[in-house]
């Protein structure tokens, strides 16, 4: 089978292999020469290493750096299982203590709500101000639009934490009646296919979306290397600050930079969730729940628990 241009479809094929092995072996030499030459990329006094972080942290070679890593930790954990739980428990502790602190900003949305409340219908003052010595003074509008802030907050950094906690909605009238290693399998499908791919995209998507609001010239997904270093020959720092109403909130870039922390987040928790799924798939149904560090909200209460 050959197409137009005289390539057959299984050399095409090898043609990907050969690209994706070339690539994963590069990785190697791409990470040892990104940690022993970190001022090219960290020094953020040089606009070139401006440069160089924004494109390598959308690149290909970014990429194949952490699926390297992946592969090779997978690896270690097939031969030592240990090893595997112990990545478990530490990604999926990072999960629950980032949600935990974070969720608290629940809190704050209410308790600052309540204050503007008072502040426009009690006291009529138009602005409010915080702090000692140099107090921080907004106007009441700003804080008003500030409370999508909390939201975001708990949406993007609670997400993963969500997910362990086994609070997330679920259509499962499927896999409510696998068996337990069936369950697994879809679990590992599900990790690799679905939630890898899509944290992929949202950070590729959100990475670029960031700095098009922090710097200028904006930087774009299709330019290469050599053209950002040419940019940077005019870059300087232009943070956007500006609100959907002249005294609103006005720092939205925020919200990027909690978009790209939640691509990531979910992409350390698919790994989790597929190192799980594969210990529980190898170790049988007496594994279901190893290591699992669930709230409780009391003795009987087990039933709302996790519910979905």
């Amino acid at each position: 089978m050959q197409d137009d241009n005289g390539i057959s479809f299984f050399g095409a094929i090898w043609n990907g292999l050969l690209w994706l092995v070339q690539n994963i072996a590069e990785a190697f030499y791409n990470f040892g020469y990104a940690i022993t030459h970190p001022q090219l990329w960290l020094n953020w006094s040089d606009n070139e290493a401006i440069m160089r972080f924004v494109y390598y942290g959308g690149s290909v070679e970014f990429f194949f750096v952490v699926f390297t890593i992946f592969l090779v930790l997978t690896a270690i954990g097939l031969f030592y299982r240990n090893f595997m739980w112990g990545m478990v428990r530490g990604l999926e502790g990072f999960a629950n203590t980032t949600g935990r602190f974070f969720a608290w900003a629940g809190l704050l949305m209410v308790i600052q709500q309540i204050v503007i409340v008072f502040m426009q219908r009690v006291f009529a003052r138009p602005d409010m101000a915080f702090g000692l010595g140099i107090p921080f003074q907004m106007d009441i509008s700003w804080y008003a639009e500030e409370l999508k802030l909390y939201n975001a907050l708990v949406v993007c950094l609670c997400a993963t934490y969500t997910f362990v906690q086994g609070g997330h909605v679920r259509v499962d009238l499927i896999y409510a009646g696998l068996s337990h290693r069936g369950k697994r399998v879809v679990d590992m499908f599900g990790s690799l296919f679905f939630m890898m791919p899509m944290a992929v995209l949202t950070w590729l998507y959100g990475w670029f979306f960031l700095w098009r609001h922090l710097i200028v010239p904006n930087p774009s997904a299709s330019d290469t290397l050599d053209g950002l270093l040419r940019k940077s020959m005019a870059l300087r720092w232009n943070v956007e600050t500006i609100g959907f109403s002249p005294n609103g909130f006005n720092a939205y870039f925020l919200f990027k930079i909690l978009l790209v922390a939640f691509a990531a987040m979910v992409f350390l928790h698919a790994i989790a969730f597929f190192y799980r799924s594969y210990l529980e798939f190898v170790e049988g149904p007496a594994s279901a729940g190893k290591y699992l560090d669930k709230d409780s909200l009391g003795e009987g209460e087990e039933a709302y628990e996790g519910a979905h």
